[in-house]
């Protein structure tokens, strides 16, 4: 049974490892490299170290109910979206209040990550770590690689021709701190996720011009939904992800597509998804204003450079450029192991539930936070945490390395010939992955039986927003405080709203008011139950099924009480 665990990173994902390890009985030791807890969350005014940090004006895109550790909410007055000094506030309470400074050397790189000669029989690891010039080896039962996507700039410079002729100013967004120093240019921002919009928009108060390019197009979200409530408590709901599994994508498409326009036309604003591409959505609530007040330009894809100007798939040309920003993301790699295991981890289709390495005949390594979700990065990586410590324990199990590597390797033959898409670098539907490694562990709520035994938290758990609390109600890890997390959690998310009362203004919710609120849910969930037939099922099972368009359940029109970093 493992007993000591090495964390590498003491970031988001790598403070959850040291707590679950922890709570677990396990001896963790976290080696982080740079001087404080945070990861890219950690503000800093430049990039000299290597490591990617968040601009100065980022806000979660993730509302804080849906993004909490699940035994530690928000204080009540936190903002319900917050910058990255608040969220690194957080953190640093996370740790503080569970004492977990103590597990963490901080100024540590982890240099090698081997196994030892007898690993098949131990699982154990040999783990080389520098501290200020100083070498230092230790063993290890497991562990924990909490080093996130974020690693190394993604800069194709080689898609762009005549790229290198550029005179002016060439960066990606991990250089990007802050909109000062841009006054009066011209800027191209190339990329169009939600680091994208969120430059593309700060750089439009202060620069001459800016120009956003686009190969796909996007479908911009705002973080206020319907009412007013945070729109990932909105649409995160089990009652919208069971619907989204039984009624056709055809259907889903055209509810998305509707609702998604009703703000505004997304082909007017140059922002529709191009022919052919998989949906994409970004959170932003002020790129169509500035488009609409022209401070932010669209435009395709680039064609080729000029040493001053960029010319555009479409044939336009723009002159006169001084800036060029990709935010055309980041790579992750794994420097620290030892081939074939660097080279298999950098495949998703390998990892079993995104987390265990199919080809370790031990499972004492995991991977957390390797993940895209539909959702709070924070709550998957927990909940991995939580699952990877149980295996390393034993008190979970994973199937033998021979059948993962066999039904991996498949798929991968599969999706070489074409018969099978690869979905690896897809985003992940929120409820079902959670649900997924929930029950691994034993803690995905029953909702039938809370009906039974509770019914007024099993209407939360059901029709609510799926907040992190719901996987601390039972099994390994249980939270006494879970229940009431939940039915205060719209007490918490309104506090900080309420700062000006006005005395009488509020009238008693009527009859109709309460038929509005959760009439719909309940009577869409009665016909969904009742026309979960065979026929209905065998009917539906030739659409290509599956949860992924989840935030396309939006557009139910649901408009009661009421989810990427």
């Amino acid at each position: 049974m493992a007993r000591r665990v090495a964390v590498i990173g003491a970031g988001v994902s790598g403070l959850s490892s040291i707590k679950c390890c922890l709570d677990e009985d396990l001896e963790p030791t976290c080696f982080e490299r740079s001087n404080d807890i945070g990861g890219l969350w950690k503000f800093t005014e430049t990039s000299k170290d290597g490591m990617t940090r968040v601009y100065r004006s980022l806000v979660t895109n993730v509302c804080k109910e849906m993004s909490c550790y699940s035994d530690f909410p928000f204080q009540e007055d936190y903002p319900n979206y917050m910058n990255q000094g608040k969220f690194w506030d957080y953190l640093q309470e996370f740790a503080e209040h569970f004492d977990l400074l103590k597990y963490i050397r901080f100024r540590t790189t982890v240099c090698s990550v081997t196994k030892r000669p007898d690993f098949s029989e131990t699982g154990q690891w040999d783990v080389v770590t520098e501290t200020e010039g100083k070498r230092d080896r230790g063993v290890f039962d497991a562990v924990m690689v909490c080093t996130g996507h974020f690693l190394n700039p993604h800069l194709p410079l080689e898609s762009f021709p005549g790229i290198h002729k550029f005179k002016g100013q060439i960066l990606h967004s991990q250089e990007y701190k802050s909109p000062e120093g841009f006054q009066g240019k011209r800027v191209l921002v190339i990329g169009l996720g939600n680091t994208g919009g969120d430059v593309a928009v700060e750089l439009s108060r202060t620069a001459a011009q800016v120009l956003l390019s686009t190969r796909t197009g996007a479908w911009v979200i705002h973080r206020c939904s319907n009412g007013g409530y945070p729109y990932n408590m909105v649409i995160t709901r089990r009652y919208l992800n069971f619907m989204a599994q039984v009624l056709p994508s055809c259907v889903l498409n055209w509810i998305q597509e509707r609702q998604m326009n009703k703000r505004f036309n997304h082909e007017n604003y140059g922002l529709s998804i191009t022919k052919g591409r998989k949906p994409k959505f970004i959170v932003n609530d002020e790129l169509p204003i500035c488009i609409l007040c022209g401070t932010v330009t669209m435009k395709t894809s680039v064609k080729e450079f000029t040493e001053t100007s960029a010319v555009f798939e479409d044939g336009t040309v723009e002159e006169n450029l001084d800036v060029v920003i990709f935010t055309t993301g980041y790579t992750f790699s794994f420097p620290f192991l030892e081939e074939p295991l660097k080279s298999l981890c950098t495949k998703k289709i390998f990892l079993y539930k995104q987390v265990f390495p199919s080809n370790l005949e031990r499972a004492t390594l995991a991977i957390i936070g390797l993940i895209s979700l539909k959702g709070s990065i924070l709550s998957g990586t927990e909940l991995q945490a939580r699952w990877a410590t149980r295996v390393f324990k034993g008190l979970c199990k994973i199937p033998p390395s021979p059948k993962l590597m066999a039904e991996a390797t498949k798929k991968e033959q599969l999706i070489e010939r074409g018969v099978m898409k690869d979905i690896s670098k897809d985003k992940l539907e929120y409820i079902t992955y959670m649900d997924d490694i929930a029950t691994c562990i034993g803690t995905k709520p029953s909702v039938p039986f809370l009906f039974l035994k509770d019914p007024r938290l099993a209407w939360e758990v059901f029709f609510g927003p799926c907040t992190p609390y719901q996987y601390r109600l039972k099994g390994p890890g249980k939270w006494d405080g879970a229940r009431n997390a939940i039915l205060t959690q719209w007490d918490r998310t309104l506090k900080p709203l309420k700062t000006r009362i006005v005395p009488d203004s509020t009238k008693p919710a009527s009859m109709s008011h309460y038929l509005k609120v959760w009439g719909v849910p309940i009577l869409l969930a009665s016909l969904l139950l009742i026309c979960k037939s065979s026929l209905f099922l065998k009917l539906v099972q030739e659409f290509p099924l599956t949860s992924k368009y989840l935030v396309r359940m939006n557009l139910i029109g649901y408009k009661g009480c009421p989810e990427p970093y």
